[in-house]
């Protein structure tokens, strides 16, 4: 037996470890630290560094729970209602083309004026 993250780490009778899900999520959230690599915690941990990537899909899919970690870096998800069914002969919604170069932004009649103020700014600063 080896330990990993305060657990103990059972082989198989293949050779191979099975890593208990709370280890999975710890491993991950360690990659997620400013300066830490996937590589880096696969090493001391004897693993490969494509085993512990899936365990991250893993997570990106909802899949394995991952521990917050203090510094680890997240990128908050935001959840929008879906969109009300379209009927077959309702109208398109209308759309705000902004274009500027050769790019085309299209956005819903809905966002408001300021948003739009904002992009065409940014757009703008760009060049």
């Amino acid at each position: 037996m080896e330990s990993v993250c305060g657990y103990e780490i059972l082989p198989r009778d293949t050779g191979m470890r099975r890593w208990p899900n709370e280890v999975k999520g710890q491993l991950v959230a360690e990659t997620y630290l400013p300066g830490v690599t996937v590589n880096e915690v696969a090493r001391r941990v004897g693993m490969k560094p494509n085993h512990l990537s899936a365990w991250r899909r893993l997570a990106r899919e909802g899949k394995l729970v991952v521990p917050d970690l203090p510094g680890a870096e997240f990128v908050p998800a935001v959840l929008e209602p879906s969109p009300a069914p379209v009927e077959e002969d309702a109208k398109p919604l209308a759309t705000v083309e902004i274009i500027y170069g050769g790019t085309i932004i299209r956005l819903e009649a809905s966002v408001s004026p300021d948003r739009i103020a904002g992009i065409v700014r940014a757009l703008g600063r760009g060049s």
